[in-house]
Parts: C-alpha cells; structure tokens; sequence
C-alpha cells in the first residue's frame, strides 16, 4: 500500500510531462501546416500578371489562332491591341478606308488599365525616321500608368529600315532600363512560319511567338 502510494505521484508526473510534451509536439505542426496552408492559398490567390499586347498586323496572327492566345494568357491576363496598319506615334495608314490609333495613343487611353506589362510589336509601317522619339513617348507613357517594364520586341530584318530601326530599339536600352528587348528576327530566323514577305505569319508562327514572349513578359513584370 504504501510503496504503491509513493510511486504514484511520479506516474502521475511523467504522465503529464509525456502529455504536454505531445501536446507541444502536436501545436507546433498544426501550426506547420496551417503556415504550409496559408502560403499556398496565398499563391493560388495571387493576381496574374496584367498585360497589354500593343501590336501591328504581324503579331495580329496570334488574335486569329485560338491556340496562340491560349499559349500566350496561361497565367497571364493579357489585353490584345493588335491593328493592320499601326505606326508608333505618328498617323497610322490607312487600311479598307480606316486608320487605327498609333501604339502611343493605344497606350494613353488605357490610363492604369494598361497593367503591369506592356508589349510592343510596331515598326513594319515606317521608316526608323522619328522611330526613336516615339520609343520615349510610349515608355514616358507606360511607366506613368504604372506598367513596371516594357518587352520590345525586334522586327524581322526582311529590309534595310527594320534592321536600322532594330538599332534604334536596342539603343534605347541605355535609356530606359525598364525596357527589354525581345530579339524575334534572331530567334525566327531560318523558321518555316512566314508567308511570302517573311513577316506575317500562319498559326504554327502565332504559337511560336507566343511562347517566346512569356518569359520576357514574366523578367519585365520584376524589372
């Protein structure tokens, strides 16, 4: 009676030493995976990146392959601006008796619903003439309505003035550091996607250049 009357204070110490010690054990994982928990939920929730697709009839290919524009917005959401016809900043020519806004006037009125990430894709409709004034304007513009980078994508060097406009674009760069540019005419080059003028493109060649603008957009979305 006795020697079971002594031990039983420490049984009944241990016991609750164990139990807490569980208890701690038990608290600190719920804790682990509800941290887990929220962190995915937290990531599943973010907003995708917004992007407007600034473009001419070239990347227009992509508004015509349901593909290309799926390719494109995975993860993304994307606004597609893509004209026959479109210049920079000066007067766009005029197609079926119509001339779309220029790319600038495009961005100015979209005001903040421009989004984080701006493409551009214009230049097939003039000469590199004026071309580097209008490279500032839309970039004063696009930073000022809250866009964090700009990917500006290089023309096919089918002619003399896209590769000297190419120039233009890449010197730009020393200008504004949020300003990527996207070499197309290097990564096309040799590709069976183009038509007869080697810049308008199928849907083999909208998917192409869908998915070789997704990672510029993601770099320009942190820049």
């Amino acid at each position: 009676m006795s020697k079971s009357g002594g031990r039983a204070p420490f049984l009944v110490m241990a016991y609750t030493t164990s139990f807490r010690a569980l208890l701690t054990v038990g608290l600190m994982a719920v804790a682990i995976i509800a941290a887990t928990l929220a962190g995915s939920t937290a990531a599943a929730t973010k907003a995708p990146v917004r992007v407007t697709f600034v473009g001419d009839s070239v990347p227009a290919s992509i508004m015509y392959s349901p593909r290309a524009k799926s390719i494109l917005a995975r993860g993304l959401a994307t606004r597609l601006d893509l004209r026959v016809c479109r210049r920079l900043a000066t007067a766009s020519c005029s197609y079926q008796g119509a001339a779309p806004t220029s790319a600038l006037q495009s961005v100015e009125s979209l005001g903040h619903a421009l989004g984080d990430v701006l493409i551009v894709d214009v230049g097939y409709n003039e000469s590199a003439f004026g071309y580097r004034a209008g490279i500032d304007r839309v970039m004063r513009a696009a930073r000022a309505q809250g866009a964090s980078g700009v990917v500006w994508v290089l023309l096919r060097e089918t002619r003399d003035i896209y590769r000297e406009t190419n120039a233009v674009i890449r010197s730009a760069q020393k200008r504004w550091p949020q300003l990527l540019v996207a070499d197309w005419n290097a990564y096309s080059r040799g590709k069976p996607w183009f038509s007869s003028d080697g810049l308008h493109m199928g849907p083999s060649g909208a998917e192409a250049l869908a998915r070789f603008l997704r990672p510029f957009v993601f770099r320009a979305a942190k820049a």
